[in-house]
């Protein structure tokens, strides 16, 4: 798998959550296990105890008496690990087993008569005290505390061994699921591999278009990217038909110009009508290349989003001028037409309007009950409080390089983008000015 591999991911994704909830479930098992363990221990020691005081009798002048041999063989066995012993209530030590010789038993706790009290002592031994109250023949009542001790590397073999089986077990279950995972992931991610080839076929030219059939979580990207496909072609081809239109008619100017170098004289000023010629060739190619296209009655855009996104953007890029936006629009306003071809037309009017206002630009939306003229459904008004223009320049700013102000940055290209896509569009572009604002007010009519 590549690095940056979806699947890699996912399987590092599942792999790292399988190991976390393989290690709490081996911390609590094992923990369950030496608990476990420990209290089968205690009722082992409990039994023990039991038989201790079920074989002691209680001597004449009081001492406690048991038999050399137990029941359990070990404490007869020194060093075996399980050892006895049984103390007075003063702490003197009465009686201990042989398996206790040479081995110092630690001091039993105040426990209640009856009481049992199990603990882990400071020499590492599980340790169970019994407290009980003995009474004489004359009924005078002595307390012993019987303990009965065995090593702790008893439990802790238990538990090691516990833990050994137990992580072998979760290691092989881990590893057998992460395999599981790798071919459900191989398995599930299979239509996106579907796809990427037929979008490989595309780019060698072997397909035109994603006719695959794809999951039903896919279908709706294998569309978007169908409509993508088909809108590059079209542009493709509308700049090679452009490419193709101005070389065919750049020949002519090329031809006389190279006429006019060839010859003993140059005539300067044919030279100079030839190239502003051929300026008005690029510019005209340059204008239909920018156009969008017309309308298209599928498909929708929300205005008041666009909307809001370019004033935003707008609010970044005069930051210094402080703008004062002012928005009348309704909170969501579905309009049938490119987003693209919306974005050109309110952004390069706010544009404007936010370099030539003082500080004040008015952006209102309006629906087909607030439009005057029957025949538009949509509004689109900006205006501002900069100087404005004048009406006799208003036809000439809509035209291709021609700015009101050259000390303003721009190409002067903007405003007859606008007024062709509105054109093509099927709607009308107004100019004039504000009455509230005093600057310029432009009207977008859309159908």
């Amino acid at each position: 798998m590549k690095r940056k591999s979806l699947s890699l991911r996912l399987l590092f994704s599942t792999g790292f959550v399988l190991a976390s909830f393989f290690a709490i479930v081996s911390v609590v098992l094992e923990r369950g296990y030496k608990e476990s363990a420990e209290q089968a221990l205690r009722e082992n020691l409990k039994v023990q105890v039991y038989s201790l005081l079920s074989a002691a009798e209680l001597t004449r002048n009081g001492q406690i008496k048991l038999p050399k041999a137990l029941r359990d063989p070990r404490f007869s066995d020194p060093g075996s690990g399980l050892y006895a012993s049984v103390q007075s209530s003063k702490g003197k030590t009465e009686w201990h087993s042989p398996s206790a010789v040479g081995l110092t038993l630690s001091p039993p706790p105040q426990i209640a008569p009856g009481k049992f009290a199990f603990l882990l002592d400071d020499m590492g031994r599980y340790v169970l005290h019994y407290s009980v109250i003995w009474e004489d023949k004359r009924r005078k009542g002595r307390e012993f505390i019987f303990s009965v001790a065995e090593d702790s590397q008893f439990v802790s073999n238990q538990v090691s061994s516990f833990k050994r089986v137990l992580q072998s077990w979760l290691m092989g279950i881990g590893s057998v699921l992460i395999i599981i995972q790798l071919v459900v992931l191989r398995w599930s991610l299979k239509p996106l591999r579907v796809i990427v080839k037929d979008l490989e076929a595309i780019e060698r030219g072997d397909k035109t278009r994603l006719d695959g059939v794809y999951s039903t979580e896919l279908e709706g990207l294998a569309g978007n990217l169908n409509a993508l496909v088909s809108s590059e072609r079209a542009h493709l081809e509308r700049y090679r038909n452009t490419l193709a239109d101005l070389a065919h008619s750049l020949k002519t100017p090329l031809a006389i110009l190279r006429g006019c170098i060839e010859t003993p004289e140059l005539n300067k000023k044919t030279a100079l009508d030839q190239i502003s010629r051929m300026n008005e060739i690029v510019e005209y190619q340059l204008q239909k290349a920018a156009a969008k296209g017309e309308k298209k009655s599928t498909g929708t855009v929300d205005a008041s989003v666009v909307l809001d996104k370019i004033i935003g953007s707008m609010r970044k890029v005069h930051s210094e001028k402080r703008i004062n936006f002012e928005t009348r629009k309704p909170e969501s306003y579905k309009l049938y037409c490119e987003e693209g071809d919306l974005y050109e037309i309110a952004g390069n009017l706010i544009d404007n309007a936010s370099k030539w206002c003082d500080k004040k630009v008015k952006v209102s939306l309006q629906n087909k009950n607030q439009i005057k003229k029957n025949k538009y459904k949509f509004l689109l008004q900006i205006e501002d409080d900069g100087p404005g223009i004048p009406a006799g320049q208003l036809e000439e700013i809509l035209k291709r390089g021609v700015r009101a102000d050259q000390n303003i940055h721009g190409h002067g290209i903007g405003m007859a983008v606008v007024n062709e896509l509105v054109g093509l569009m099927g709607g009308e572009l107004f100019g004039d000015k504000s009455p509230s604002l005093g600057g310029m007010r432009w009207k977008v009519y859309l159908p």
